[in-house]
Parts: C-alpha cells; sequence; structure tokens
C-alpha cells in the first residue's frame, strides 16, 4: 500500500511539475491615446499564437465607419499629430495592401469598425509580424496608429487613410502603462 501512495505522489509532483512547465504565448500591449485634436483611446493586446498575431482591444472616441489601423516602424508617440512614428512597419519592402492580400506591409492591419457610439471592438489574427523585439517582423517597440479615414487598402504607401488620431507605443508582457506620450526607439 505504501508503495501505491509513493507511486501516485510521485506522479502527482512530476505532471504539476509539468504543467508549470507549459510556457505562456508571448504578449504585448499598447494603449493608444489620442492625436491631432481627437478624443479617440483605446487598449490593445498582441498575443503570438503559432505564426500568427492575435489583435484584441476596444477603442473609442472616433466616428461611425471603417478607419486605417497600422502598426508604424518607430514607437515614438511624442509629437502631437503621431509623425514622429515614421511610416508603416515594412520590414520586406513591400507595397500597401490589405491584411490577408500577399503583398502588404507588415503592419497593414486594414481598417476597424466603430459603431454608431464611435467604438470599435477588435479581435482579429494576422501574420507577417512577431511578438517579440529581436526578430525583423518583431512589433514591440513599434508604435499602433489609428488614421481618420478609410484606408483604401492600396493606394501606396499609405492607403489614404488620412491622419493620426491615435498613437500607442507597443510594449511587451501583460502591462498595460500608458506609453502614448513616450518614445522607444530600439531599432
Amino acid at each position: 500500500m505504501k508503495k501505491h501512495v509513493l507511486t501516485i505522489a510521485c506522479c502527482v509532483a512530476v505532471i504539476s511539475g509539468c504543467a508549470m512547465m507549459e510556457e505562456k504565448e508571448p504578449k504585448a500591449t499598447a494603449s493608444l491615446e489620442p492625436r491631432s485634436g481627437s478624443t479617440v483611446s483605446g487598449t490593445l493586446t498582441f498575443t503570438q499564437v503559432g505564426d500568427v498575431v492575435r489583435v484584441t482591444g476596444e477603442i473609442k472616441g472616433h466616428t461611425k465607419g471603417p478607419k486605417g489601423f497600422h502598426i508604424h516602424e518607430k514607437g515614438d508617440c511624442s509629437d502631437d499629430k503621431g509623425l514622429n512614428t515614421g511610416g508603416h512597419f515594412n520590414p520586406h519592402k513591400s507595397k500597401h495592401g490589405g491584411p490577408y492580400e500577399p503583398v502588404k506591409h507588415a503592419g497593414d492591419l486594414g481598417n476597424i469598425t466603430f459603431n454608431d457610439a464611435g467604438v470599435a471592438n477588435i479581435n482579429f489574427t494576422v501574420g507577417d509580424i512577431s511578438v517579440s523585439k529581436d526578430r525583423p517582423d518583431g512589433i514591440i517597440g513599434r508604435a499602433v496608429i489609428v488614421h481618420a479615414a478609410t484606408d483604401d487598402l492600396t493606394t501606396d504607401p499609405t492607403g489614404n487613410a488620412g491622419g493620426r488620431v491615435a498613437c500607442g507605443v507597443i510594449v511587451g508582457g501583460d502591462a498595460g502603462s500608458s506609453q502614448g506620450g513616450m518614445k522607444y526607439q530600439p531599432y
């Protein structure tokens, strides 16, 4: 009987240890703050799920309809118009396109749709980026921009999406600290 109890205890210890070793999916967050005199703000989470990244969150304070949504190359939201973020994140030097097109910037996330109350609930997956700081397609340390208008998904390099109305720096980990006015440029 003592052998069985010892065997069961050992099995429980091994299983518990393995469960604790389970790796968490890499995550990053961005707290978007208004730019260009807007009231657009929100919080986003980026979660690596295999070869794709799940983008979730809520952005509010915009007019109804689809609006351009991109990851920009530099994590610098210190300018009141969000211009310090540079162009769309484009490590492969591709032309602008939709988020699921074969030819696109890595940062081309397409449009997010704001409802009658000016809120966009976000939940989609996208490829060609990673929740990393060190990989060429890594988004940590870059900025997320919400634009004033709809991205036409074709016009290179911007999609004619208009001005930048919200900006947030993508930071690693689960911390949702405000990064709107901060500058983070490891590149």
